[in-house]
């Protein structure tokens, strides 16, 4: 379920030039084309859709940089 919505999100607002559903849960989303500043599009949806909040700690490349990450990211805030 999450990852369908991740999915969705980036589709959303990840501004990618490829198909979010070609990629795989480990490919790079900053090489398949995500700008920092979509990130920030991408992270806010996800707190939106998600109803979370993610902690200073967790505002980093790494965090958002693939679906699993995401993901994982998710699954630790929501306990």
């Amino acid at each position: 379920m999450s990852k369908d919505t991740i999915r969705q999100i980036l589709k959303d607002h990840g501004k990618f030039t490829v198909d979010v559903a070609t990629l795989s849960d480990d490919a790079d989303l900053y090489e398949a084309g995500m700008t920092s500043h979509a990130s920030v599009n991408v992270m806010l949806a996800l707190e939106d859709a998600f109803d979370l909040e993610f902690p200073d700690r967790m505002l980093k490349r790494s965090v958002f940089e693939s679906i699993s990450a995401i993901n994982a990211a998710i699954e630790e805030l929501k306990g």
